[in-house]
């Protein structure tokens, strides 16, 4: 009888050794430089929903056991993070356009009237309520709503970069600055260096090396990690760390994605996409190999191809759409996950500057200007005028649910007659 005791009670220490082992260690990004300098966070804060399973219970131990962990580090380090005197803020320089899309649309490099910064705090509250309510509206669907964050595939979770040094997530939605957002991760996590030293200025860092998976910690790498607790880690790290996202007009999004891939020479595209629309709807039979020699033809994708490629019920049927035109519900999972910051490409340069500063690193760095020729809203009702009237219904439609979410109106000027 003695033996079988010390035998389970051997068991239980060796098992809890293991879990402080995976905790404090978290592969040299973890608890040991975990400092959350965000004034917003909530430390009791709804987790995403979980789907009741039967091994639920016998995790429950150890889901306790890590949150008391977590929020003893936390009381700790909060302190060692925070500096008295905080350096001076890295000037950023006009760097040299080494991308083609970069080296065509330039950097707006123009001064900001201070008094047209809005009532941020207020703003982001209705930006955060309006995504609650919608979510809990059990009248407003859409697919992929009403399952809980558990049942998201571990691929679909690819858009979530970490931050663990300063408690930061971020989903990135492609054509919405995402670019530079991912520069200023790298450059709070530390995760990329130039000759050994990490990068201080969010424009110092190639763009090529930005879009790289392997410089990004995400979300769909956790199981490499740490096995069977990365969703729990993940659900941990959701309450303790600030999210955020940024969002932009839908058709807007779409507009911008044609005419950085489609308008702007760009190999891989032309090969996996504009062919392949060239043939389908506009009866090309015989295409060139490449796309400079597409161009030299003549041979684009017209806007109309585009979008009946969205349309067409085939194309998902053969893979899910690309990143940069999929919807934002799927990139990011809003109804599983509650962010605590929304940020809008409309008011990028106020809502770039709040996050920073709710995030405490606006002495670290500053945001990178936006772009000089930035796709507007203005232009919708030009690039729409020759798209039929039935299919503009169609593409509202399948994006309806990111105006909904996010608060922009439906475009009626663009679904009637």
């Amino acid at each position: 009888m003695t033996k079988a005791r010390l035998f389970r009670l051997s068991v239980v220490l060796g098992s809890i050794f293991m879990i402080l082992l995976i905790i404090v260690y978290w592969d040299n990004v973890g608890t040991a430089h975990f400092y959350l300098h965000t004034t917003f966070s909530r430390p009791h804060g709804v987790l995403p929903t979980v789907a009741k399973d039967g091994g639920q219970d016998s995790m429950s131990d150890v889901d306790e056991f890590l949150e008391k962990l977590l929020s003893s580090d936390l009381k700790r380090d909060v302190g060692l993070g925070q500096k008295t005197e905080p350096p001076a803020p890295h000037a950023s320089v006009r760097p040299v356009a080494g991308n083609l899309e970069e080296n065509v649309r330039g950097y707006d490099w123009s001064t900001r009237d201070a008094g047209a910064i809005l009532d941020q705090e207020q703003l982001q509250a209705e930006r955060r309520r309006t995504l609650r309510e919608l979510c809990a509206n059990s009248s407003f669907a859409f697919p992929t709503k009403e399952r809980s964050f558990d049942d998201i595939p571990n691929y679909e979770l690819n858009h979530l970069i970490v931050d663990d040094r300063h408690g930061v997530i971020y989903c990135y939605v492609p054509k919405v600055a995402c670019t530079n957002w991912k520069r200023v991760m790298i450059v709070l996590s530390e995760s990329l260096m130039d000759q050994g030293v990490p990068y201080a200025d969010p424009l110092d860092i190639p763009r090529e090396h930005v879009h790289n998976t392997s410089t990004h910690f995400t979300f769909n790498k956790f199981w490499r990690r740490y096995g069977k607790f990365s969703r729990h880690l993940m659900k941990i790290k959701l309450k303790k760390y600030t999210k955020f996202l940024f969002v932009r007009d839908p058709f807007v999004r779409l507009i911008s994605a044609f005419r950085s891939k489609f308008e702007l020479e760009n190999e891989e595209f032309y090969r996996r996409f504009a062919v392949p629309m060239l043939k389908l709807y506009s009866n090309h039979t015989s295409l060139p190999t490449s796309v400079s020699d597409a161009f030299e033809a003549g041979l684009r994708v017209s806007f109309s191809d585009f979008i009946q490629y969205l349309l067409d019920p085939r194309t998902e049927k053969l893979a899910p759409f690309n990143e940069h035109w999929r919807q934002v519900y799927r990139l990011c999972h809003p109804c599983q996950i509650e962010y605590d910051f929304v940020g809008k490409l409309e008011t990028l340069d106020e809502d770039a500057a709040h996050l920073l500063q709710l995030l405490k690193v606006e002495h670290l760095l500053r945001f990178p200007p936006s772009y000089r020729n930035r796709t507007a809203s203005s232009w919708e009702d030009d690039w729409f005028a020759k798209i039929p009237l039935a299919w503009r219904r169609q593409l509202y439609k399948l994006y309806e649910a990111d105006f909904v979410l996010f608060g922009y109106p439906k475009p009626e000027s663009l679904l009637e007659n």
